[in-house]
């Protein structure tokens, strides 16, 4: 498709299409799902606009019925009788390459009656990384690259400086902004998609009728971005009840705008914390909420290493998702602080990638602490730890220990 800003879920997505009858992308709004579909159908269907929704609403099977294929149903919940519909089709007729879902919404997802349970298998797509963004979509993915040590990394050509890494967090992750727009325009567009997700996406979700409460709310999950704020730090923050919090959690997990990553547990160490951490998906949202530019966030030490966490954890998820090595994402962190690991990467067979991210220029071997302590706990699961900072050089700091510039991750 011409124009068209080649995407690290493009391949795995070809590939199910080849062998399943129904796909379906998951994730924010504006992140390109649509245009990622768009590439494979030869049918659209915008439900999220009122006249095209109409005949699916009043017989979605009729509607669906003698459509060229593969139909791409584009924001399927805005009609949610129209999966019912695909689910009796891929019934019918389960042929490859039929249909392509994108969705906004995770709630209808998890509930029990799902119908696309056995039928629709996901894909969670997430906003640009660097690496999407420089058009270097091919490369083997980071992760992969680390297992070895550091003989499988490489910088970019121009490797960012503090002030640097904060403008490409503040920059974002979805395509609108990113590729078409000028800093000062920016701005204004992602303030224009938080009004909007907080306001017309929350009350069409859930029904919410204070939209200022929930502004309140975000703000102070901003605020905490890869942090293990307790439920109540952020609800008296935010001047709500405990159970108006728990609705608020729902639904910016529904709205795919905050995601937890979970608590790492193993049998080898005692006394884990088991919360999760919150995650803001795009540092461009906290900088937004918060009202704070590149300066702002330069001057406050606590949120400078939240957001890098935040900017970093934005561009490991969406090699996750199609990673090989089928890894999957945690934190660690002994009761009273004692070690802390920022993002646990385990792999097959318990091994482990240990991550922790500094907004510091050159680190010492004292920055590498917590994960020299994984080490000597975990033994041969403990493949490697990276420090990842905001300096131009890739260098040891101990046994199976790096240190690794955070452009590393796209270079």
């Amino acid at each position: 498709m011409e124009g068209y800003q080649g995407r690290l879920v493009d391949d795995l997505l070809d590939g199910l299409v080849r062998e399943l009858p129904a796909v379906m992308l998951v994730g924010p709004r504006a992140t390109g799902k649509t245009t990622t579909g768009r590439r494979l159908a030869q049918t659209v269907v915008r439900l999220d606009r009122e006249a095209e929704a109409v005949a699916y609403q009043a017989d979605p099977d009729a509607a669906l019925r003698s459509l060229p294929e593969p139909i791409l149903l584009d924001e399927w919940q805005a009609v949610p009788e129209v999966l019912g519909a695909v689910k009796r089709a891929v019934d019918d007729d389960p042929r490859p390459g039929r249909f392509i879902l994108t969705g906004s919404v995770r709630a209808d997802l998890e509930a029990e009656t799902w119908p696309g349970t056995g039928r629709v298998v996901r894909i969670s797509m997430y906003g640009l990384t660097r690496r999407e963004v420089d058009g270097d979509v091919g490369a083997p993915m980071f992760l992969d690259r680390v297992v070895p040590g550091s003989a499988g990394l490489r910088l970019p050509p121009v490797v960012p400086d503090l002030r640097g890494y904060v403008e490409l967090a503040l920059a974002g992750t979805f395509p609108e902004s990113v590729l078409r727009l000028s800093p000062a325009v920016r701005t204004r567009w992602l303030d224009g998609y938080l009004d909007q997700l907080l306001t017309r996406d929350a009350d069409q979700l859930a029904g919410l009728r204070d939209p200022l409460r929930l502004r309140r709310y975000f703000e102070a999950v901003a605020l905490n971005t890869a942090g293990l704020a307790t439920d109540r730090t952020l609800y008296e923050a935010a001047g709500v009840t405990a159970k108006t919090a728990a609705v608020y959690d729902d639904l910016l997990a529904n709205l795919f705008v905050v995601d937890a990553l979970p608590a790492w547990t193993t049998n080898r160490l005692s006394r884990l914390v088991r919360g999760p951490k919150r995650y803001v998906v795009d540092a461009a949202l906290v900088a937004s909420a918060l009202r704070m530019g590149v300066d702002g966030v330069l001057r406050d030490g606590n949120l400078l290493g939240r957001l890098l966490d935040t900017f970093v954890m934005s561009q490991l998820r969406p090699e996750v998702e199609v990673s090989e090595l089928r890894p999957r994402l945690y934190h660690a962190r002994v009761e009273q602080g004692r070690h802390e690991i920022d993002i646990l990467v385990e792999l097959s067979g318990d091994r482990v990638i240990a991550i922790e991210v500094k907004a510091d220029a050159a680190p010492t071997a004292a920055a590498a602490r917590h994960l020299e302590w994984l080490r000597d706990q975990l033994g041969d699961r403990f493949l490697t730890g990276i420090v990842l900072h905001t300096g131009p050089r890739i260098y040891e700091l101990g046994e199976r220990v790096l240190a690794v510039p955070i452009c590393a991750l796209w270079g």
